[in-house]
C-alpha cells in the first residue's frame, strides 16, 4: 500500500514556489488540507490520526524537519480558513486523473480508520468530498472496505 501512497503523492505537479509557505494552489497543500478536514471531522483530534498524517505525507514527498512542518501547518491553516471543500477539491480534481483521486479517497479512509473507527461525520467528509472529485459511490466504498480491513489487520498484528 505504501507504494500505492508513494505513487498518488509523486504523481502531484509540486506548486512550491521557494517561499516560506506553499501555494494556495499547490495539490500537496489541498490533500493536507482535506486529510486534516477529515482527521477533525468528528471532533476529536487523535494523536495517531495526526501522525498518519505526517506520515503519509512525509514517505511519499521525502520531507522532513522545517519542510513537513511546513506543509502539515499550511494545510492545517488552510483547513481552518476553508469555508468550503471546493477550493481544495477542484485543485485534486484539475491536477490527478480518476486511479489517482481513487488513490486519494482510499488515503482519506486510511486516515479515518488510524483511530480504529469511521464516526459517520467522517464518512460523511470522505462522502462530499468523492463527489466533488468525481469518485464513484462503488470505488468510495470499495475503498472503506479495503482501509477498514487494513486497520483491522492492523490492530491484530499489536
Amino acid at each position: 500500500m505504501l507504494d500505492r501512497i508513494v505513487t498518488f503523492f509523486k504523481s502531484l505537479p509540486s506548486g512550491e514556489n521557494g517561499k516560506e509557505h506553499f501555494s494556495r494552489n499547490d495539490p500537496r497543500l489541498a490533500a493536507a488540507a482535506l486529510l486534516f478536514h477529515v482527521m477533525d471531522a468528528d471532533g476529536e483530534r487523535d494523536k495517531v490520526e495526526r501522525k498518519r498524517v505526517s506520515q503519509l505525507i512525509s514517505e511519499a514527498y521525502g520531507l522532513k524537519g522545517e519542510a513537513l512542518k511546513r506543509l502539515l501547518d499550511d494545510g492545517e491553516q488552510a483547513d481552518q480558513e476553508a469555508v468550503d471543500l471546493y477550493s481544495f477539491t477542484s485543485i485534486i480534481k484539475r491536477n490527478l486523473d480518476e486511479e489517482a483521486r481513487i488513490r486519494f479517497i482510499e488515503l482519506m479512509w486510511d486516515v479515518v480508520f488510524a483511530d480504529g473507527s469511521a464516526h459517520e461525520l467522517e464518512d460523511n467528509v470522505v462522502w462530499r468530498v468523492a463527489e466533488l472529485i468525481g469518485v464513484s459511490t462503488r470505488d468510495r466504498v470499495t475503498m472503506k472496505q479495503k482501509a477498514a480491513l487494513r486497520a483491522k489487520q492492523a490492530v491484530q498484528e499489536e
